[in-house]
């Protein structure tokens, strides 16, 4: 991998886990909403410490676990998954079982478990952009891990005020999927003796998931007005 495709690698990681990291604030939010402001920050800071720490382990499984035939197609198709319900979910509340933290080691305890479960979406997509690198996977948490701890709030905001920038998330994550497939063993020859299917095959996707994401949220509004 040459400098040029590294940093191209490096940025869409970044972004993807700043798309993703909406969960991760309001997680965070609740979990140390009944702390003292002074004790706040510690749990924050531990919290998304140990959860980060979490993550790397676990996509460093997952990147070993893409080497097994077949295994990059099933990534690939779930993170396409992944793409279509960050557009289809928008605005849903999904966190109202996330319980304060009485307490610092509760609050983070409660961090790092929620985070846990719900970042298999954020560590395929990740351990796919990363292409076999864990220097890629590592620094772009370390980059991007302080931006969602201090600048997540922001994040949702601008997210908020700007709903497209959704829609640029679930197009790079569905670049990611579609590149994941072509990427597949048995499918790999093939899409290298005809590019222009492969191109063809990732826009199909990325369209596909932006068009179906749109339709989602249109009926939405639609049942919301009616009601």
């Amino acid at each position: 991998m040459d400098i040029g495709q590294f940093l191209i690698s490096l940025l869409q990681i970044v972004f993807i886990d700043l798309i993703l990291a909406g969960d991760n604030a309001i997680v965070i939010g609740l979990a140390a909403r009944n702390l003292p402001q002074s004790v706040q920050k510690k749990a924050i800071v531990y919290g998304t410490g140990g959860a980060v720490l979490i993550r790397i382990l676990a996509t460093i499984i997952v990147l070993w676990l893409l080497q097994i035939p077949w295994l990059l197609l099933v990534a690939g198709l779930l993170l396409v998954g992944i793409a279509y319900k960050l557009l289809a979910d928008q605005g849903a509340d999904e966190h109202s079982d996330i319980k304060a933290g009485s307490s610092l080691w509760s609050a983070v305890r409660t961090i790092i478990i929620a985070d846990a479960a719900m970042g298999i979406d954020n560590v395929i997509a990740v351990a796919g952009a990363a292409e076999q690198n864990l220097i890629l996977v590592i620094l772009g948490l370390l980059i991007s891990v302080p931006v969602i701890v201090w600048g997540s709030t922001l994040f949702i905001k601008l997210i908020d005020r700007f709903p497209w920038v959704m829609y640029i998330g679930a197009a790079v994550l569905a670049y990611t999927a579609s590149n994941m497939i072509t990427e597949e063993r048995r499918f790999e020859t093939f899409f290298i003796s005809h590019p222009v299917l492969r191109i063809l095959f990732i826009v199909l996707v990325i369209g596909g998931v932006l068009f179906a994401g749109y339709r989602k949220q249109q009926n939405v509004k639609r049942e919301h007005s009616y009601s």
